[in-house]
């Protein structure tokens, strides 16, 4: 008997020393600016898929300072539904986009393009923010 269920994925809030945030401009649809990330491989560990994912998005090497939150709403992705395992991230140098991500840029938070961000990734990236800024985590 085969049973399927939600595709593990994961994502990395990137945070540069001066406070910019890195986004990928998606390559494939859905189109938009997401954070950094994808689907892990059979046998892999969440936290080596989201350094992987952010290496080839964005040509950085990123330190993951904690597990986030993870975010299930079956509506998240309307391709298929995924349960994504967000990761807050530090890296330095600049982003280059590669892979499926046509462009990766860092943004000021007063730049953010909200209105264009992907997936849930607005939700996911005001949590951050406010993580970063306060401390405190999102809640069930």
């Amino acid at each position: 008997m085969t049973t399927s269920g939600p595709a593990a994925t994961v994502d990395a809030a990137i945070f540069l020393p001066d406070g910019r945030v890195v986004l990928v401009r998606r390559k494939f649809p859905p189109l938009g600016w997401a954070l950094p990330g994808g689907f892990v491989e059979v046998g892999e560990d969440l936290s080596l898929a989201c350094l992987r994912e952010a290496k080839e998005e964005t040509g950085l090497d990123i330190t993951l300072a904690c597990q986030f939150f993870t975010y299930s709403d079956p509506a998240r992705d309307r391709r298929r539904h995924t349960m994504s395992t967000v990761y807050i991230a530090r890296a330095e140098g600049q982003p280059v986009g590669g892979d499926d991500a046509a462009e990766a840029r860092a943004f000021p938070e007063a730049e953010i393009p909200w209105s264009e961000l992907a997936f849930d990734h607005a939700e996911v990236l005001r949590d951050a923010l406010k993580f970063i800024k306060t401390g405190e985590r999102r809640l069930l």
